[in-house]
């Protein structure tokens, strides 16, 4: 499936319209939201530096350590899967999708203290990726690949074969946008979002906890938001 061409970036101005529309629209509904999401694509963070990162469509801010949103079209998209298995392989999106699929309705939670509640995702658990590799003995740990080209996060072993761990290209039913990260995110429902990496390209097994790209810059390793979110139990 190949997304559409989404047309010619806005200008400057035209675009700080559309930040103050992006507002409203958390009050006047998804429909605007939709809309923003569409028309807002093209627009690369290093045209408007700190804009991005600030845009509210449906409630979420939209974050880029590269200066730009990545893109790959689904029908050329394909994951990685390696390091310490016995099986390695690349799957595509279309061989993903047509693995039996996991749902869950679970808030995001960003580190720096915004929620969207209940949403709805979609996508394989970890653990069953990992099944049809065959994780070695010596490996206890996973080290995740952005195709951004610069970041990269991690968990133990023991935490991705969570079953609230998944490898998501859904949201709210539909397909994952570029800016969510699409067309292929992690999605770890117990951690802070920074753990859920986006733009997915390798999932790597290793012998130990490679810190990601925040813990290297000072965020933890262990990204749990326990009780806090009112959902999901502290991690024991």
């Amino acid at each position: 499936m190949t997304e559409p061409d989404r047309g010619a970036p806005v200008g400057r101005r035209v675009f700080l319209g559309l930040v103050g529309l992006g507002a409203a629209g958390v009050i006047v509904g998804a429909k605007v939201q939709n809309w923003l999401e569409q028309v807002v694509a093209p627009i690369e963070a290093k045209d408007f530096t700190g804009l991005t990162s600030l845009l509210p469509f449906g409630n979420y801010r939209f974050y880029s350590i590269t200066g730009d949103f990545p893109h790959r079209a689904r029908d050329q998209y394909t994951l990685e899967v390696k390091g310490l298995v016995e099986t390695p392989f690349s799957i595509s999106y279309a061989e993903l999708t047509a693995m039996p699929a996991t749902k869950l309705k679970r808030d995001f939670q960003c580190v720096t203290g915004w929620r969207v509640p209940d949403q709805h995702w979609t996508g394989v658990q970890l653990s069953k990726l990992l099944d049809r590799a065959g994780v070695k003995p010596e490996a206890t740990a996973l080290r995740f690949v952005s195709f951004d080209g610069e970041y990269t996060e991690s968990l133990t072993l023991a935490q991705a074969r969570r079953p609230d761990v998944m490898v998501a290209y859904q949201l709210e039913s539909k397909p994952l946008s570029r800016q969510h990260g699409g067309p292929v995110r992690l999605y770890v429902a117990p951690m802070y979002g920074y753990k859920s990496c986006k733009w997915l390209q390798t999932i790597e097994l290793t012998a130990r906890v490679e810190p990601g790209y925040w813990e290297n810059n000072g965020y933890d390793v262990d990204g749990w938001v326990g009780r806090s979110n009112g959902r999901d139990d502290a991690p024991t």
